[in-house]
């Protein structure tokens, strides 16, 4: 990970996850750089009704793709996804939950903060503020 990529927060950038590894580098993180044209860089939870709508519109997420080393998604993996897909999700009404903590700052340059705290389920570090 580049160590100058800063999540939402403002903080350095989380891993989104490795089972499967996600990025655009599949480095584990929603790494932003200048080869990744499509910024795949919101940290998504994909649900079913995500995956549904990303095949309608062409963006088929849950079909492996072997050459590109890509296993398809199944609801409840932690995806980088484009942000420009999952504002279309999002305005759509299908838009997966997102984990702020590991969701580039350069999604913001797509999709307004606001939008993203709606679908977040980050879990705070100091987990007594749950209480």
């Amino acid at each position: 990970m580049m160590s100058d990529d800063l999540n939402v927060l403002g903080e350095p950038l989380e891993p989104c996850g490795t089972d499967p590894m996600t990025g655009f580098y599949r480095d584990g993180c929603c790494t932003a750089g200048p080869e990744d044209r499509g910024s795949h860089t919101v940290c998504a939870v994909v649900t079913t009704e995500f995956l549904e709508h990303q095949r309608k519109v062409g963006n088929d997420l849950s079909r492996p793709i072997p050459a590109y080393g890509f296993p398809g998604l199944v609801p409840g993996d932690r995806w980088c996804v484009v942000a420009v897909r999952w504002a279309q999700a999002y305005n759509d009404g299908v838009a997966a939950p997102v984990v702020l903590a590991a969701t580039n700052q350069r999604a913001l340059e797509i999709i307004p903060l606001e939008a993203l705290q709606r679908y977040a389920v980050d879990v705070p570090g100091d987990a007594s503020s749950l209480l």
